[in-house]
């Protein structure tokens, strides 16, 4: 007798789908969500602009943006834009009217001094970062000082300052500080939201591996499978992606950070000794049948 068709079969898988389907989605949604209001708020604080200093008609306006972070070499390179305005300025900002120098704070390599009636060029400075060391990545975070005061012929005259933060994996907190007839910032770097959700999401992964490759060793040398030659490649390829896994790392961490410690040495140590321990394991499994007569 030929089967019959039941209609009702197609009802019934597709409303067990649903129950699994339908938390996926949710937490899509989620996901999705909390990735752009983390994403919103690091790009509101990359746009935020720090004013501090004068509000006085004749000043001089230091527009400072930090361009790069380079935390092994412990320093910061910022891009210095000068506009004299008022009668300190002429051909609508672009040169002073007399000999202008810009000193800086101790941190600052180097003052800025710009010729009488000729055109202000942007440069840029490095600025020296304390405290803080970069074998603490990806919880690294230092401190600095950015000071302005500007001479013209000879006196002191008002500045202001507009800094801004151009480096995505750095999160700057900047506070006013100095004396009023100086432009001066207190600054704190650390690494950004989405660099510190992907540096705990590697250690995560390390872990993972390294406890996966755990398991499955386990089962191989409990159950005397002998040289599983898949297995063995599948350990051995791990072991030299998790190295290269690590390099993908933002910000090109050092040897002996807090990443490594915490995470990728062990993975290595775990996937290696069950790499040795799977092999030894299946070569006696191997060789146990010649040894018998």
């Amino acid at each position: 007798m030929a089967p019959t068709w039941d209609p009702r079969s197609p009802r019934r898988s597709g409303a067990s789908l649903l129950p699994v389907l339908l938390p996926i989605a949710v937490l899509i949604v989620v996901a999705v969500g909390v990735g752009s209001w983390l994403q919103f708020s690091e790009r509101q604080s990359l746009d935020r602009v720090h004013t501090v200093g004068s509000a006085a008609a004749d000043r001089v306006d230091v527009q400072a943006t930090v361009q790069r972070v380079d935390a092994s070499s412990r320093e910061l390179v910022l891009r210095v834009r000068v506009t004299p305005r008022g009668s300190l300025g002429e051909e609508g900002g672009t040169a002073p009217v007399a000999d202008l120098g810009l000193q800086t704070s101790a941190e600052t390599l180097g003052d800025l001094a710009f010729k009488a009636h000729e055109r202000i060029t942007t440069r840029d400075v490095q600025v020296a970062l304390t405290a803080g060391s970069i074998s603490d990545y990806p919880f690294d975070s230092y401190e600095t000082d950015v000071e302005f005061w500007a001479v013209l012929d000879g006196r002191q005259v008002p500045v202001r300052m507009l800094f801004s933060n151009n480096d995505s994996l750095f999160a700057v907190d900047a506070a006013p500080s100095g004396s009023p007839q100086e432009a001066a910032l207190a600054l704190g770097l650390e690494r950004s939201g989405s660099l510190l959700v992907f540096a705990v999401f590697m250690m995560a992964v390390m872990w993972a591996l390294a406890a996966s490759v755990l398991i499955g060793a386990w089962y191989l040398t409990t159950r005397g499978e002998g040289l599983v030659w898949p297995a063995l490649a599948w350990m051995a390829a791990t072991l030299f992606a998790l190295a290269a896994f690590r390099n993908t790392a933002p910000g090109t961490p050092p040897i002996g950070c807090v990443l490594d410690w915490f995470a990728f040495l062990w993975a290595e140590t775990v996937i290696a000794l069950c790499l040795l321990a799977v092999v030894v394991t299946g070569v006696r499994a191997a060789l146990r049948p010649d040894d018998a007569p």
